[in-house]
């Protein structure tokens, strides 16, 4: 969005609005648990699905994807070979051109199906290209075929060429505008999270890259016995610590300054809550955020992924296939499918998976740690 003026601020919605213009002196007790009448989901997916067009543009008119798939159907180290393409971003590719109904994946090879075939091979009556031709000149199109070319992140929501991701965070304007985007998708999604997850018996919940703290707030809302912290680096802890202050929180919610990359995560909570953090980064970055918490985590500490999640076969949904295309784009990482996840888990040692769906394309992700085996006598 242009800015015309050096006064004028990012949108962060007027939610967010509303609580950074509180005085300090006034924080107010914000219902956490209430949810609107009115389903946004359309337009979550307006902004989540932005570059799933430019992604069939690129694939069509930058790859010939398509017309090359349809004369050599192929696994995916196959395609990453013969054309050239990282693994990562071609695995979100895939996924979201199975989900269109326009790839099949039988047996780990993928085949262009009839619709593909028709409108996207080349030497079809039908082929489409001259039609896509116009994403040839589109930066989006242009900045996808080079992630896809390179595995490497390189727009976020525009064609601003950025630092990486952990990098970016610690400057302190984008980091209070992204924690304020996130805030305001979290004012949704955070109640409705909230009300999928039975955690009698549990106490203290530990949110790993929590952001402005809104899941946690929603947490402790939803859960009154129970007390929550953030866990974030600078300069995202203060502004968390101002978001829950100003929210009236603050005597139930702590911030813990912190970096999950450094060193183990704290000790003393029976509940560790990954809300759409692991999605920013790669498969092995994943893996070993997931065993820090399973080393920090107590015997039966329970371990909750909230996020967009792809299904078990790949193939959708559509709108969690179009969303990991943005997030290949402009992070290290993409939407994880529920068995990708569960096989890390299981390799680290959890168990007792349990998957839920929840508002706007989320879901629920739950696995135990399990409990201390007696020793022998």
């Amino acid at each position: 969005m242009p800015r015309d003026s050096a006064q004028q601020k990012p949108l962060f919605g007027l939610a967010w609005a509303a609580q950074m213009n509180r005085k300090e002196s006034e924080p107010t007790m914000d219902d956490l648990a209430r949810l609107p009448a009115s389903d946004p989901t359309e337009l979550f997916r307006v902004r989540d699905g932005l570059y799933g067009p430019e992604m069939v543009g690129a694939a069509v008119i930058g790859l010939d994807f398509f017309t090359r798939l349809a004369k050599m159907p192929s696994d995916a180290d196959a395609i990453c070979a013969a054309m050239g393409l990282a693994e990562r971003p071609t695995d979100v590719m895939l996924t979201f051109f199975c989900a269109m109904g326009l790839l099949q994946n039988r047996g780990g090879v993928f085949h262009v199906t009839d619709l593909a075939r028709e409108f996207l091979v080349r030497d079809s009556p039908w082929f489409l290209g001259p039609f896509y031709s116009s994403f040839a000149e589109r930066p989006v199109a242009q900045s996808l075929l080079e992630v896809l070319r390179t595995g490497k992140a390189s727009v976020w929501a525009s064609n601003k060429k950025r630092q990486p991701w952990a990098q970016a965070m610690e400057n302190n304007s984008f980091a209070q505008e992204f924690t304020g985007i996130m805030d305001a998708r979290g004012l949704y999604l955070g109640p409705a999270m909230a009300r999928q997850l039975d955690l009698d018996g549990y106490g203290r919940v530990l949110d790993i890259g929590g952001g402005s703290g809104i899941y946690a707030c929603c947490l402790v809302a939803a859960h009154p016995h129970l007390r929550a912290t953030v866990f974030e680096k600078p300069p995202v802890d203060r502004v968390a610590r101002q978001c829950i202050e100003r929210r009236g929180y603050a005597d139930r919610v702590s911030v813990e300054t912190g970096d999950m990359f450094a060193g183990p995560l704290p000790q003393g909570f029976d509940v560790h809550l990954w809300s759409n953090a692991l999605h920013d980064w790669d498969a092995p970055t994943v893996k070993a955020l997931l065993a820090k918490s399973f080393a920090a985590l107590p015997s039966e500490g329970l371990l909750v992924i909230h996020d967009a999640h792809i299904n078990r076969e790949k193939n959708g949904p559509l709108a969690v296939a179009a969303y990991s295309v943005f997030l290949m784009a402009s992070t290290e990482g993409k939407c994880y499918s529920i068995g990708e996840l569960e096989a890390k888990l299981s390799e680290i040692g959890f168990v007792e998976f349990n998957f839920r769906k929840t508002a706007v394309d989320h879901s629920l992700l739950t696995a135990r740690k399990p409990p201390l085996r007696k020793s022998a006598k």
